[in-house]
């Protein structure tokens, strides 16, 4: 018989188990949110530069980037999966955008769609072989971040593409849309892509079968939805994030870098996990994961206006994923 999503949606938990957990939601995002601000008191305090307007925008701006790829994945590790390929997709995806726009010389509205999509195809791809072939996310999504690093120095040639004779590209990230607002696109688009996947989160059935899928996979497939095309569907959604976090990133630099990408993955799944998603599946929310990203972009910035070592910035950063890794599973321990 074939399975149809529309049989039987996963059972409801009961009010009080909904409602104790969407406290324990909102006091998770109120600890982290309260750790951002220590850390920027901790860091302006080190140095009054860093809570200068242009020092603020340029952490938005820098984070712009990690947030839009923790957007994406929040909604795969829900799921209870991992995307290991955000670093290096994101790269191919500027790269291709590179090509339409600066060899193939198409029109910039169509360039940019297409490095998008191109970005949604990987994570079809991903999706295709986690959910359909059973290939565990780790391996499935590691094999696509060495197959994306190797086809984005083969297709640029191993050397950057610039956007020079692109008019109007660089301002997708550093122009402004918006008279008297100092903010650049690219902290706008991140602005703007959180509160669309807050509404895809939590307003429609992929967001609620993502929840269900992590929750209990085997439960979920018993009640009638067909689990394999909505990871597909999640993972296909976190590759078009990861399209646009690409051509956010090349408009920023002006150029499509190929041999950039590796570590941008570690730090978007930090800020989802910092954010209180849960590695195990079943949890998580949007306005965390973006919590989280401002706390990876405040980190980093205040270490370097510290003058902190590019390798101990590196040590630190692997630090603070080990500890959220631990809290998650300190908190789902008590959960249990």
């Amino acid at each position: 018989m074939t399975q149809v999503d529309e049989v039987k949606a996963p059972p409801a938990p009961s009010q009080e188990a909904a409602s104790g957990g969407l406290l324990r939601q909102r006091l998770q995002q109120i600890l982290t949110f309260g750790s951002l601000i220590a850390l920027m008191v901790f860091f302006s305090l080190a140095n009054p530069n860093f809570l200068t307007w242009s020092n603020i925008g340029g952490i938005l701006l820098s984070t712009a980037v990690i947030g839009i790829l923790a957007l994406g994945t929040t909604f795969v590790i829900i799921t209870g999966g991992i995307d290991l390929s955000l670093g290096t997709g994101m790269t191919l995806a500027s790269v291709i955008t590179a090509v339409l726009l600066v060899n193939l010389g198409i029109p910039l509205v169509f360039g940019v769609v297409g490095g998008i999509l191109f970005g949604a195809f990987m994570g079809f791809v991903n999706g295709f072989n986690v959910a359909v072939l059973k290939i565990p996310p780790f391996i499935a999504t590691l094999a696509m971040m060495l197959i994306a690093q190797g086809l984005a120095l083969v297709v640029s040639g191993a050397a950057p593409i610039y956007f020079t004779g692109v008019p109007g590209f660089t301002d997708i990230a550093l122009g402004s849309v918006v008279p008297g607002v100092r903010l650049p696109n690219a902290v706008l688009i991140l602005f703007l892509l959180t509160a669309v996947a807050g509404v895809i989160l939590a307003k429609t059935l992929l967001g609620r079968y993502a929840f269900a899928i992590g929750s209990n996979e085997e439960a979920t497939s018993i009640s009638g939805i067909n689990v394999r095309r909505w990871k597909m569907a999640v993972y296909t959604l976190s590759g078009a994030f990861t399209g646009i976090a690409g051509v956010v990133l090349a408009a920023r630099l002006n150029s499509a870098q190929p041999a950039l990408g590796l570590g941008y993955e570690l730090q978007a799944i930090a800020a989802v996990v910092i954010g209180g998603t849960s590695l195990q599946g079943g949890k998580g929310s949007i306005v965390g994961s973006i919590i989280g990203a401002l706390i990876m972009g405040v980190l980093v910035n205040g270490l370097r206006i510290m003058s902190i070592p590019q390798e101990w910035q590196t040590v630190v950063v692997g630090v603070v994923i080990l500890v959220a890794v631990y809290t998650d599973i300190l908190r789902r321990g008590k959960e249990g």
